[in-house]
């Protein structure tokens, strides 16, 4: 029994109800001859995946719903033995080089190469090349990247990359100037309503339009978070109401309690209780930019307006060092111990004031 988020996922573009402009553009690329390189990039819940699968289903049709994973295993100069999942069908393979980390160009090299020296397999396809579609792309190393684009060099006419990305700014320029670039946008809060009002209609289930109204708000324009949502409270509650409680994520309780602890004793120890509970949340598969990113809005709702430009300031600082390192947990603890030394430094400046006074 699979997940509304992947049961309702629009299988061609005319099924897509937003952007209808950008579904427009996708299509008359797939009809025509000469298909170019695409990087498609947007927030996490727009939609790019499912466009990009859509756009694949548009070039060669059915076929490429037939989907198998197969485990690869590849091995480092210092014999090191790295295995690696791949999904792929007759036409197109999936790949995310960015989860091997440093060593990512490896993968890039290989399994391109493999499948950029091979002819299209079905004569009967309406396209001669393969598709491979590389997610997190804006997270591969520039060593990886630098393959990537040797390779889209060497072997366009029997390969055609889609890359998948958040944002455009750490994909060097020599990629960008070979690709079409594509924005997904973010849904908007109707655009949301409407699917979810489609989803509970579909399961036949009353939703309240002020129940739909704070999930998309709450969601933050993501479409996915939205539906996974809308399925939790489906699951928990016999019947939905205005009154419904929408419970927050176990994820952003423990960043909460993270802000308790970082504005309630701002010392040493504290910097220890906040690297538990950060290796907590990174054991679980979050994403260690996310994980600051939503610490960063959640303390700016508890500091002094003259205390934000600067922990905005650090925030962005420390995100750079984090894409930049290998170990996250040291940049996260860096912006916890910088953020107590800021707020310790503002309070001791007021109980100055408060003594002169």
């Amino acid at each position: 029994m699979s997940l509304w988020v992947d049961k309702y996922r629009p299988k061609s573009l005319e099924q897509l109800s937003y952007h209808q402009d950008l579904s427009d553009r996708l299509s008359s690329l797939a009809t025509t001859g000469d298909f170019p390189h695409l990087l498609v990039y947007g927030p996490s819940g727009a939609g790019k995946k499912t466009r990009i699968i859509a756009t694949l289903r548009e070039l060669y049709g059915p076929g490429v719903n037939k989907i198998k994973i197969d485990s690869r295993v590849f091995q480092t100069s210092s014999s090191r033995k790295l295995e690696f999942n791949v999904v792929s069908s007759v036409y197109h393979m999936e790949i995310t080089p960015s989860d091997m980390g440093n060593n990512d160009r490896l993968i890039i090299q290989d399994l391109l190469k493999e499948v950029a020296q091979t002819q299209q397999v079905d004569l009967s396809a309406k396209q001669r090349f393969k598709v491979v579609i590389i997610n997190e792309a804006d997270s591969l190393t520039r060593d990886a990247q630098a393959a990537l684009r040797r390779t889209m060099e060497k072997y366009s006419p029997n390969l055609r990359l889609m890359l998948l990305a958040n944002s455009t700014s750490n994909i060097i320029a020599p990629i960008r100037s070979r690709t079409l670039l594509v924005r997904v946008g973010a849904p908007s809060h109707t655009d949301i309503q409407d699917i979810l009002s489609q989803v509970a209609k579909k399961e036949r289930f009353a939703l309240p339009p002020r129940v739909s109204e704070r999930i998309a708000r709450e969601s933050g324009r993501n479409l996915r978070k939205a539906l996974l949502t809308l399925e939790a409270l489906y699951s928990q509650n016999d019947k939905l109401s205005d009154t419904t409680v929408i419970p927050t994520p176990d994820w952003e309780v423990v960043v909460n309690g993270i802000v308790d602890v970082i504005i309630q004793e701002r010392n040493a120890p504290g910097i220890l209780k906040a690297r538990t509970k950060f290796y907590d949340l990174l054991s679980h598969c979050i994403p260690a930019d996310v994980i600051l990113k939503t610490l960063l809005f959640k303390l700016l709702e508890r500091v002094d307006t003259e205390l934000k430009p600067e922990v905005v300031h650090w925030a962005a600082f420390y995100e750079h060092r984090l894409h930049q390192g290998s170990k996250v947990i040291f940049h996260l603890e860096a912006f916890v111990a910088k953020f107590m030394r800021i707020l310790e430094r503002y309070m001791s400046g007021m109980l100055d004031v408060d003594m002169d006074m």
